[in-house]
């Protein structure tokens, strides 16, 4: 009997054989490549970060403060925002991720654990304040204003730098603790003591301002014609850039302070030099220079005419603070006595000070006349500063007629000159001697 043929049998099994391998390389064709491992990274994770929640490329905020990273922020207000809102909300945690690192040392977290113990609130409707630029569009100083607290308590100042990314945090300035002299307040280098001196200035404290001074070197008379020039010129300071510094070296800093009108309608500065004797000393302020502000408070305020303004030069050297009468009266204006406020205050922040107050008048009328004019003139702002509360033993007084006019009474045709002697028709105070 013939065997059956094997062939057919073979060929099936080959098929099936090329069947299922066809099918292995389909899967294998089909299945994701397996990649090696990472190298590790050079962030540690923080215990609790969710690395799964890492967001899409260009929005890594919130993944960097997730891992402990500071976040910068283009727009300095915007990384103020976050802050602000960490400490109104007693957050710590969320408080120390917007800083850079180190930033929080462990004497600046109990005190600022010793703030968080009451509610912070930030002053509405500005909480936040820019100090100034320490170094040009790289470093600023900014302060979160606290609601409620007493001044010089009442800021946590923040140094931000400027990065490629944007700006982070990298010093941390907390108030003191109750109880701490107000001269001592934000006394950490040249910038806070310009700012706390201004500041002063523009609530006239000048008990504070005068602890920034240095006697030596900057008049009362200058302090007291700042103060006028601001209060008559409604100046404030700039909200942008306020202060810029022109030149720091190790003993010696300048800053322009930039300050404008109360409807921000012009802008003007002023430069302010401090010194110190070397590093162990604190910073005072040893040289204002008011040309440029005089300058526009003339135009403004002044009507143009550059001398009448409240600072005068002295013939006896120096500077003196001059207020003005219409023609032939001995009567203050409500400008004079506004003036007249400020320097009352000021002598009553230092009972030892001594004035020297000056009638003068134009020139017309009869010598005898213009020295009783002038006389009535010192003594009219004498009696305004006894009824103020400054002692008599204080004050000096002295009649100078028309003997010395700051600007010629007549043209020089030869006619009357109504502008040269409304500067002449004054009371000068001399503050310094």
């Amino acid at each position: 009997m013939k065997q059956p043929s094997r062939l057919p049998v073979i060929v099936l099994a080959l098929a099936a054989v090329l069947a299922v391998a066809a099918v292995v390389i389909l899967i294998v064709k089909l299945r994701p490549p397996v990649v090696a491992d990472p190298a590790p990274s050079a962030i540690s994770p923080v215990a609790g970060a969710d690395l799964t929640t890492l967001p899409a490329s260009g929005a890594p905020s919130q993944a960097m403060a997730d891992l402990g990273i500071p976040h910068p922020a283009a727009d300095p207000r915007k990384l103020l925002e976050q802050i602000g809102a960490a400490l109104e909300a007693g957050d710590l945690s969320s408080f120390d991720k917007l800083l850079e690192k180190n930033v929080l040392d462990e004497p600046t977290q109990r005190r600022l654990a010793e703030l968080m113990k009451s509610p912070i609130q930030l002053r509405q409707p500005n909480p936040f304040r820019e100090v100034g630029e320490m170094k040009f569009n790289e470093t600023t100083r900014w302060a979160l204003q606290l609601d409620g607290q007493p001044p010089g308590q009442d800021e946590i100042l923040l140094d931000l730098r400027k990065t490629s990314a944007g700006w982070t945090v990298e010093k941390l300035f907390l108030p003191p603790a109750a109880g701490r002299a107000p001269a001592e307040i934000s006394a950490m280098d040249a910038l806070s003591v310009t700012d706390t001196f201004l500041q002063a200035v523009l609530r006239q404290d000048f008990e504070l301002a005068l602890a920034w001074v240095d006697e030596s070197k900057v008049s009362d008379t200058t302090l007291a014609g700042l103060c006028i020039l601001f209060e008559e010129g409604q100046y404030r300071m700039r909200k942008h850039k306020p202060l810029r510094a022109i030149f720091q070296r190790p003993n010696a800093v300048g800053y322009l302070a930039n300050v404008e009108a109360a409807d921000g309608s012009v802008s003007t500065q002023f430069a302010v030099t401090l010194e110190r004797a070397n590093e162990n000393q604190p910073w005072k302020i040893a040289e204002i220079n008011l040309s440029e502000l005089m300058s526009d408070y003339a135009k403004r305020i002044a009507g143009g005419d550059v001398y009448y303004t409240p600072l005068v030069k002295n013939p006896e050297g120096g500077q003196t603070l001059a207020l003005y009468f219409d023609f032939d009266l001995a009567e203050m204006s409500p400008r004079t006595r506004r003036q007249l406020e400020i320097v009352s205050r000021m002598l009553l922040s230092d009972p030892g000070k001594q004035i020297k107050l000056s009638g003068h008048t134009d020139a017309l009328g009869t010598k005898e006349y213009n020295n009783q004019l002038s006389s009535q003139r010192a003594a009219i702002v004498k009696d305004f500063l006894i009824n103020a509360g400054v002692d008599e033993s204080q004050i000096v007084t002295l009649a100078r007629g028309d003997s010395q006019p700051r600007r010629p009474n007549l043209t020089e045709s030869g006619d009357d000159d109504p502008l040269g002697r409304r500067a002449n028709r004054r009371t000068e105070i001399y503050l310094d001697f």
